[in-house]
């Protein structure tokens, strides 16, 4: 009996560790070389540390041995696409979230299906085709076709969840608020939209989210004239690790922070509501 314990005991800890190092081991390894000065084989630790790619990275100096740039105009330029791509979002999602959740719309399923078609399938060959097209319509290099691009892939985080929002709320309040004298625009902006307001909230988070990690899309319609958060890092990755983990660092922190909100924000009824 006490040797099964001490063996359940054994294999609880032996999981628990292997769980740690599964998710924290990658992130420590990204906050150990975003400070190391010098870090060589066989060492297991950094031989020095220090803040310089940091300082370097963050624009509070310029030292051109570091081989690491400034990524304030990036992340500038990433922050501004994402709350474009975000409000044009919510400006398709809200109204189409309603109403998809609220009438009787013949295909309703097709419909958010064909939301998700831009995600069903391998990004590279849809932002090749769309790269083609924004190029004849010369919007290929600009803000617009990489808001278009990363609003293309992002709606179906938008009108999925905002749909699921709406469908939420109960239909016997707009119809207690009618039954009183209230209109339906009334009701819609006094009754349906803030008690859905939780999970359009978690809808555009994901949207924001989605926009500012995004690369393949900003890679094949921004280049050579975009350069944003995303593409920074990959042109770092393969020959500056310190500075591609700081910037790397830079890009999980939001995620995190936005994460933490959601959780509590997005309802498990706004979940089971998805459903097509």
């Amino acid at each position: 009996m006490i040797k099964a314990i001490v063996s359940k005991r054994i294999i609880e800890a032996a999981t628990f560790v292997l769980l740690f190092f599964a998710v924290f081991g990658p992130i420590t390894g990204i906050v150990l070389w975003s400070i190391a000065m010098a870090w060589y084989w066989p060492h297991a630790l950094p031989q020095s540390i220090g803040l310089d790619y940091w300082l370097q990275v963050l624009g509070l100096q310029t030292s051109w041995s570091l081989g690491a740039v400034s990524i304030v105009d990036s992340f500038s330029l990433s922050i501004v696409i994402a709350l474009i791509v975000v409000a044009c979002a919510m400006l398709v999602a809200v109204p189409a979230g309603y109403v998809l959740a609220k009438y009787s719309v013949p295909l309703r399923g097709a419909i958010l299906l064909l939301f998700l078609m831009p995600q069903a399938f391998p990004q590279q060959p849809i932002y090749i085709n769309l790269m083609l097209t924004f190029y004849r319509w010369n919007i290929a290099g600009t803000i617009l076709g990489v808001v278009l691009a990363h609003l293309m892939a992002s709606l179906v985080y938008a009108v999925w969840i905002c749909s699921a929002a709406f469908k939420s709320v109960s239909p016997d309040l707009e119809e207690a608020a009618r039954s009183v004298g209230a209109s339906k625009l009334r009701s819609f902006f006094q009754i349906t939209l803030p008690l859905a307001a939780p999970g359009i909230f978690a809808s555009s988070v994901f949207v924001f989210l989605y926009s500012l990690d995004e690369f393949t899309g900003t890679f094949f319609i921004g280049l050579p004239s975009i350069t944003t958060l995303p593409m920074l890092l990959y042109s770092a990755s393969g020959s500056n690790l310190q500075f591609a983990s700081a910037t790397a660092i830079v890009l999980i922190l939001p995620s995190v922070a936005f994460m933490l909100i959601i959780e509590r924000f997005l309802k498990a009824e706004y979940i089971s509501g998805m459903g097509v």
